[in-house]
């Protein structure tokens, strides 16, 4: 079994795409098929010592799920399935997608949910990412003037994303033990 789990809530699919191009840096043995979280088990997902985490923000910084009128079940409905999951030596690395032009004040605030979510279960949380390069008024997922995973922006900065996820795959490749 792969020991790194990468798991996803999309509305549109670009969540998706950036979870399908962090796995296309590793081999199969290394790091299991990205997942939406919409069709996981708690099991599957508590069987990871390593996770990697991503979610849009929609609407006014809110995480994709029934009530922010996604289609379909998101990460909104699965954190209420793993409540109760203990995080406790499990290694976690984060990554949002936003909007900073048209969401300057709720930038990639949906990740902070998750962080919040997964640091009061006892996660070891990996992965800040700086945050220069990028114009937005403000973020909930700012937390010592870095934002608690990696922000993109796939409407305004796109030509700067494959660079941003190569660098953010070498400064989590040792916490996750990555040969990169």
């Amino acid at each position: 079994m792969a020991k790194i789990g990468v798991f996803f809530g999309s509305s549109t699919g670009n969540t998706r795409k950036i979870a399908k191009f962090i796995k296309r840096a590793f081999d199969d043995e290394l790091m299991a098929k990205p997942l939406n979280v919409n069709r996981v088990s708690v099991e599957e997902f508590a069987s990871y010592q390593y996770l990697i985490l991503g979610t849009p923000t929609l609407g006014s910084g809110e995480l994709p799920g029934l009530s922010s009128d996604c289609e379909t079940e998101s990460w909104e409905e699965f954190l209420g399935k793993i409540e109760d999951l203990d995080f406790t030596g499990k290694t976690v690395a984060l990554f949002g997608l936003g909007d900073q032009v048209g969401y300057p004040d709720e930038f990639v605030d949906a990740m902070m949910e998750i962080y919040d979510f997964v640091e009061e279960r006892g996660a070891n949380i990996v992965g800040a990412w700086p945050t220069d390069g990028y114009e937005f008024e403000h973020s909930e997922s700012v937390l010592d003037d870095k934002f608690v995973g990696l922000a993109l922006d796939q409407d305004n900065q796109s030509a700067l994303t494959e660079e941003r996820l190569a660098a953010w795959l070498k400064l989590i490749s040792s916490d996750f033990s990555l040969p990169l």
